[in-house]
């Protein structure tokens, strides 16, 4: 038997991995899913695909927010969780003397991740190109890990 250092983590071991989404966390109970009708639940949950990434030094995350502007997100930082949070909207109407034609569209979008201890919070920078909205995370210096160094004997 070998002994593993606990970490706690938030909800108790419900959580494993490092990035929490609490979204999913509490939409993908069943007990949520066992009350609507069988009409309304289709397995999406339509909000933006999103990907991480970690390497020894740094979390890449990506999220897939197409036909958004920069000027259409709020990402905010808060009691270590990563709060993204999209609203778009537009409207075009068109009179005659007949008739009038109103068109209006609404999407909006929100995901918060609960984030590693291990990151640096204050140089978290974002970046939004091609419908992708980009994260770079830094790990702090003592968690990053340290290449294996040879010792020489004497």
């Amino acid at each position: 038997m070998s002994l593993v250092k606990f970490k706690r983590k938030p909800f108790g071991n419900l959580v494993t991995q490092d990035f929490f989404d609490m979204d999913d966390f509490f939409d993908n109970r069943g007990w949520v899913r066992d009350m609507l009708p069988e009409r309304f639940w289709n397995g999406k949950r339509g909000e933006p695909a999103l990907n991480i990434k970690e390497t020894d030094d740094r979390f890449e995350i990506e999220l897939a927010a197409p036909g958004f502007a920069k000027k259409d997100f709020e990402v905010t930082i808060d009691d270590g969780c990563l709060n993204i949070k999209a609203e778009k909207s537009a409207s075009d109407e068109e009179s005659d003397k007949n008739f009038t034609r109103r068109e209006f569209s609404y999407q909006s979008f929100e995901r918060s991740l609960q984030l590693p201890e291990t990151v640096k919070q204050e140089a978290i920078k974002a970046a939004y190109k091609d419908g992708i909205l980009s994260f770079n995370l830094t790990k702090k210096e003592e968690v990053k890990k340290i290449p294996p160094k040879k010792v020489q004997i004497a």
